[in-house]
């Protein structure tokens, strides 16, 4: 979503923001690594896809604090007692660090860094929500949109979930994502508009409603649209609707099915449309589909040209929210670099600045993962983090297209194991290490700050 508009810095949680005083109040002066990765495969996944890097840039670029932003932080309790350097310091700000990223459309899994943010550390921490609540949101409708996309078999998907999403920026979003996790297009107009995604379009059963009978309603389309009329069969009987287009003489683009025994329907539908002489009139299926839906229908039999998937991608139905943590890794204070993790039980983080890299075997498909120290290079393996800001300015001057983004989600995505790949939950993940010299600097880090 292009804009050249100020973010509000206020799009945080409350304690950045005291913290943020306090590292300024107390002049702790230093240069802080975060890492922004996901804790846990919800239970429903095998691996995940990567997006929402876009607008976490476009964040970090644009965020700022008014006036009136700052009089209310003035006004809040719990900046009472702080000295006006900190809201001159608000009044000034502007994101200036590094970040390194993985593209969007990458395969990621659990552990791995998607995002590495390095900066003054007040700046750190202020845009933490923004970036979490950004990064997991896309990344958990790409990761379904690829589930989706991989249970139609090669049969297009439209997305177009955004009146069922939680809010119309989420909808926007979410047809974003599901362009990169492989669908064709949206119904989304404003993500048509926005982000050059196709969109695509049916009627819905008001039109035919509205209108004295089926056969008025289809021919009044058909007069308005005759290049791309997809006529709805289920408003009242999808045979008797059928037999009426047939009988009409006009050929539609194509025909949907919403509701019903869709697996029946979509073949009876298809013979009498071939019998016709019509075998090019497409039948689009939908009706609260999802992958597991899709699969069943397509094991059945059913004769679908593309399939319409609504509410299971807007909001993730199944898995509606990921693990997402942003950690501190490194604190760079007068030139001393200290590493720094989590130990408290069953939330261990690995210290450091990482890098990922990824092996394949000699058919091409991905063996495994190694989570590495940043300077280390293991044997083999391509790393995945590139930089993409550098001193708060983009480094590319240009995005990449959408459409890179979701063939190299579907190129990655035929580069896994086929056991990764199905739609059930397997034991056995796909598998992911750290690295030796990793385990090493937190084996030392526990040491340092149990030995306190």
């Amino acid at each position: 979503m292009p804009t050249d508009k100020a973010v509000s810095g206020l799009l945080a949680d409350l304690y950045e923001l005291t913290m943020a005083a306090g590292y300024l109040e107390t002049h702790f002066e230093g240069r802080a690594t975060f890492e922004l990765f996901v804790r846990s495969m919800p239970q429903q996944r095998n691996f995940l896809v990567a997006a929402g890097l876009e607008q976490a840039l476009e964040f970090l670029e644009n965020v700022r604090f008014g006036p009136a932003e700052i009089d209310y932080l003035r006004r809040h309790p719990a900046f009472a007692c702080i000295s006006p350097s900190f809201f001159d310091y608000l009044a000034a700000f502007r994101f200036s660090g590094d970040v390194l990223a993985m593209p969007e459309g990458t395969v990621c899994f659990p552990g791995e860094p998607l995002l590495r943010v390095t900066a003054p550390i007040a700046e750190a921490q202020i845009v933490e929500t923004a970036l979490l609540a950004t990064i997991s949101f896309q990344t958990m409708v790409a990761s379904k949109a690829a589930r989706v996309v991989e249970a139609a078999a090669g049969r297009p998907v439209v997305e177009f979930g955004a009146r069922r999403a939680h809010g119309i920026e989420s909808g926007l979003l979410a047809a974003r994502a599901s362009y990169i996790g492989g669908c064709l297009g949206t119904s989304n107009v404003q993500a048509g508009h926005s982000f050059g995604i196709p969109t695509y379009g049916t009627q819905a059963h008001s039109w035919i409603m509205a209108h004295q009978n089926e056969e008025a309603a289809f021919a009044h389309f058909l007069d308005i649209f005759p290049r791309h009329s997809v006529l709805l069969l289920d408003t009242y009987d999808v045979r008797n609707a059928i037999e009426k287009v047939i009988a009409m003489g006009r050929k539609p683009r194509g025909v949907r099915l919403d509701s019903g025994d869709l697996a029946a329907d979509s073949v009876w539908v298809r013979q009498r449309l071939d019998d016709t002489g019509w075998g090019d009139v497409e039948i689009f299926v939908s009706g609260d589909l999802d992958e597991e839906r899709i699969a069943a229908l397509l094991e059945r039999g059913a004769r679908v040209d593309t399939f319409g998937v609504g509410t299971s991608l807007s909001t993730s139905s199944d898995a509606p929210s990921l693990s997402v943590l942003y950690k501190l890794v490194e604190v760079e204070r007068d030139g001393a670099v200290r590493s720094a993790a989590k130990f408290s039980a069953a939330k261990v983080t690995y210290p450091g600045r990482k890098q990922v890299y990824r092996a394949s075997d000699s058919a091409g498909r991905y063996a495994g993962d190694v989570i590495a120290v940043e300077n280390e290079r293991p044997p083999e393996g391509q790393p995945l983090l590139a930089p993409v800001m550098r001193a708060g300015a983009r480094l590319a001057p240009a995005p990449p297209s959408l459409a890179e983004s979701q063939a190299r989600c579907r190129a990655q995505v035929e580069c896994l194991p086929a056991a990764i790949r199905v739609l059930a939950h397997v034991e056995s993940q796909y598998p992911v290490r750290h690295s030796a010299r990793l385990e090493q600097l937190l084996a030392q880090v526990r040491e340092r700050v149990t030995s306190v």
